[in-house]
């Protein structure tokens, strides 16, 4: 027990570490050790992480000024399309008046006519419908 690490090279310059071991086995000069090369390694990975990260962030960076612009595209079309539904809501309450002001005055007679119209327009729509199916 008291002679153990001389007898495994303990105590001398020749102890067994295994953090100085190098690629090519033995003790001598030139290569690289152990840790260092798994300190290689790592930083390798680790750059390959970082590339594959940047590509993912540039991906990204990418789809979001596509969603960007298209998000302005549809602002764009939503505000014409309100534009155009107040000119239809002006269009129409100008009619409706209007048609209250010849009911108005003309009393039964325009009545008939504009029910004999709607009536008329029905039945044509109808008959357009089923000759289509």
């Amino acid at each position: 027990m008291y002679g153990r690490s001389s007898s495994y090279g303990g105590g001398g310059g020749g102890s067994y570490n295994p953090d100085a071991l190098e690629a090519g086995g033995g003790r001598g000069g030139g290569g690289m050790s152990a840790s260092e090369m798994n300190a290689n390694i790592m930083e390798q990975q680790n750059n390959d992480r970082i590339a594959q990260l940047g590509e993912s962030v540039a991906r990204l960076k990418g789809l979001s000024l596509d969603i960007g612009h298209e998000v302005r595209e549809q602002n764009s079309l939503l505000d014409n399309m309100g534009d155009g539904f107040a000119n239809t809501k002006d269009m129409l309450s100008g009619s409706l008046k209007r048609i209250g002001t010849m009911l108005e005055k003309g009393g039964a007679k325009h009545m008939c006519y504009m029910v004999g119209f709607v009536v008329a327009v029905m039945v044509l729509l109808y008959w357009l419908m089923s000759s289509k199916a």
